[in-house]
């Protein structure tokens, strides 16, 4: 499964939404800054666990709870 790795003004998204291009990203998220990907999950979780070492819960998991689910979307979560 192919990943997007989504950045905007106020928060961090994971998508396994297949986008045809940044530009349908940048529609959709109104705050939109940038996007990486799409990446296999197990480049998603390095990149993550690389540069955002102070994901909650790490981001191993929360990678692996949006393949697992249903939804499209997750926001990703960090330390307070």
């Amino acid at each position: 499964m192919l990943l997007h790795v989504i950045h905007t003004e106020t928060a961090m998204f994971l998508s396994k939404k297949a986008y045809p291009s940044w530009r349908d990203i940048q529609d959709e998220f109104s705050d939109y800054k940038a996007s990486l990907g799409p990446w296999e999950a197990d480049t998603v979780t390095e990149y993550l666990q690389n540069d955002y070492s102070h994901l909650a819960p790490p981001a191993a998991t929360q990678v692996s709870e949006l393949v697992r689910s249903d939804a499209v979307v997750r926001q990703l979560t960090f330390l307070a």
